[in-house]
């Protein structure tokens, strides 16, 4: 096995005109380029000022059928959660992860919502999360897994709430990376969420939560100056 492949490899190099290799030389320069991150090419709707970079999120998050309820401050996060449930008659409940950002929130301003944490559940309607970070390319939420953000939360309950500072907005994916790496050591899941679920394999009609939510619901908080 390892001849032939030598040997193709050997007529790949030939063609391309570069000669014989043990192949050193190209695992250097891969594990170069890994070690390095070179960052990828970065489209120029991306590049824009912050102010323009929030704005730009909102509007490709309602372009692929994601809600998003802008608010001032942490302390307006429970009216904005309630009234959204309000407004589409779902019961005043919610899973949310035990995550101590969403923790410091002023809950007790709202006494009907009851507000359980941990991994979501067969029968839970509504979860709630946090957020790494905003990607404004896309309208993408990043979200990454551990004990304080089980991953279930993202995908079972058919409502998908996440709470978003606007000061994590960037621009494009590889900014995402950057603040990945940061973190130390990579989380053992990372989802890129752009909307809610869908399909189109039935009848080539798009059907929302297949596979996951059916509804995603942004309650961004601030600015993002």
């Amino acid at each position: 096995m390892g001849e032939a492949r030598d040997q193709i490899l050997a007529g790949i190099r030939k063609a391309l005109g570069r000669g014989e290799t043990d192949g050193t030389a190209a695992v250097s320069a891969a594990d170069a380029r890994i070690a390095a991150h070179p960052r990828g090419l970065v489209p120029a709707r991306a590049q824009l000022p912050r102010e323009a970079q929030v704005e730009l999120f909102v509007r490709m998050a309602e372009t692929v059928a994601a809600t998003v309820a802008r608010v001032s401050d942490a302390d307006a996060v429970p009216d904005a959660i309630a009234d959204y449930l309000t407004g589409l008659n779902l019961p005043q409940q919610v899973r949310a992860a035990p995550d101590p950002e969403l923790d410091a929130l002023p809950w007790g301003k709202r006494p009907l919502l009851t507000v359980e944490r941990g991994r979501a559940e067969a029968e839970d309607q509504v979860s709630v999360t946090g957020a790494l970070a905003g990607v404004a390319e896309t309208g993408t939420l990043v979200l990454y897994s551990g004990a304080e953000r089980p991953t279930t939360l993202n995908f079972l309950p058919d409502t998908h709430i996440v709470v978003l500072a606007a000061d994590r907005i960037v621009g494009p994916y590889e900014d995402v990376w950057d603040r990945l790496r940061a973190l130390g050591a990579l989380p053992r899941t990372v989802n890129w969420i752009t909307g809610p679920s869908r399909t189109g394999d039935i009848e080539q009609k798009i059907q929302l939560g297949a596979h996951g939510p059916r509804r995603l619901h942004i309650v961004l908080v601030g600015n993002g100056g």
